[in-house]
């Protein structure tokens, strides 16, 4: 869940006061210019139940988008990673939420987990298991067999989490598992290209294929080898009446420490359009903390817009093309 441009830059920016709370098709690609048989229970008929555990979240305040040039907050990164270290708990980047890889599959729901089958997956947080078991029906995609072994958790405020592709399902429908429970092992059943955890974040109809959030704006942010979390950044362009910008590409790179040039550029462009419902056009995350230039060229417009990262934390940005 990936294009270098001449720069002439033009600004016509707004953006966001700071705030606490929550909240390609886009390809994101970094260039570092320096530097099996499935194990799993009996299908089980879907069924929500009405209580489960609570998850809180703070309620999202709208940025002012004339009063500064980017916010700070707090985000609601309510969710632990389905994948623990030593596992790789990095989110692959080449096909990342919204993304077509370039045009090469569909619009992606959801985001990856590159590990080894048999590797396992884990509770992102305290829930009531609602589905486990091969997803043969289509019910949470609109073609059967699509996620392969599948597990579904419900959780409070209308959330729920999706995991996919699975070798081995641990659990069983209503049952409750607590926040890092093991649940199942990655796998490459269903239409998984390579082992692989798909991973998603579905808010109100968990049945709804086109109810999932990116889930870089929910889960907790990965640490760097130090042990530092990493932040995330979200971009929102949209034009003079508010509608939200389809086709642009941006380029964000990271300056730190006050440096000339960049030691690392990201590429992307907005999500797949029937994806592109939330306040953001692309969101990045597992960013080091530092200044980063987002440089947007969309309609024959250059805009321009230096930011700031924060480690554990989400900076938001509103763009306006006219």
């Amino acid at each position: 869940m990936k294009l270098i441009f001449n720069i002439l830059f033009s600004l016509i920016f707004v953006s966001c006061t700071t705030i606490t709370g929550v909240s390609e098709t886009p390809v994101i690609v970094v260039d570092t210019k320096v530097n099996a048989t499935a194990t799993v229970p009996a299908p089980t008929a879907t069924s929500i139940p009405s209580v489960v555990p609570t998850l809180t979240f703070t309620t999202e305040v709208l940025c002012d988008p004339f009063s500064a040039d980017f916010c700070v907050t707090d985000g609601h990164f309510l969710f632990r990673r389905p994948i623990q270290p030593p596992a790789n708990d990095r989110i692959d980047p080449i096909y990342g939420y919204g993304s077509t890889a370039n045009g090469t599959r569909d619009p992606h729901h959801g985001v990856e987990f590159s590990n080894p089958s048999g590797t396992p997956v884990h509770a992102a947080a305290e829930g009531l298991v609602i589905f486990a078991g091969p997803d043969d029906q289509a019910v949470y995609a609109p073609w059967g067999n699509f996620y392969g072994n599948l597990v579904v958790i419900e959780h409070s405020g209308e959330l729920f989490t999706l995991y996919a592709h699975l070798s081995k399902i641990d659990v069983r429908v209503n049952q409750k598992v607590p926040a890092g429970e093991t649940i199942g092992e990655v796998g490459r059943t269903g239409g998984a290209i390579g082992s692989h955890l798909h991973f998603e974040v579905r808010r109100g109809n968990v049945q709804d294929y086109f109810a999932t959030q990116n889930p870089e704006l929910w889960l907790l942010p990965a640490q760097d080898e130090n042990g530092t979390p990493l932040g995330v950044l979200l971009i929102s362009l949209i034009d003079g009446n508010g509608n939200r910008v389809e086709k642009a590409n941006f380029t964000i790179g990271y300056y730190p420490d006050s440096a000339q040039s960049p030691i690392q550029v990201y590429y992307a462009m907005p999500y797949s359009p029937d994806l592109l419902i939330g306040e953001e056009s692309v969101a990045l995350g597992e960013l080091e903390s530092g200044s980063y230039r987002i440089v947007v060229e969309t309609n024959g417009q250059m805009l321009e817009r230096w930011v700031e990262v924060e480690s554990g934390r989400l900076t938001k940005v509103v763009l306006v093309a006219q």
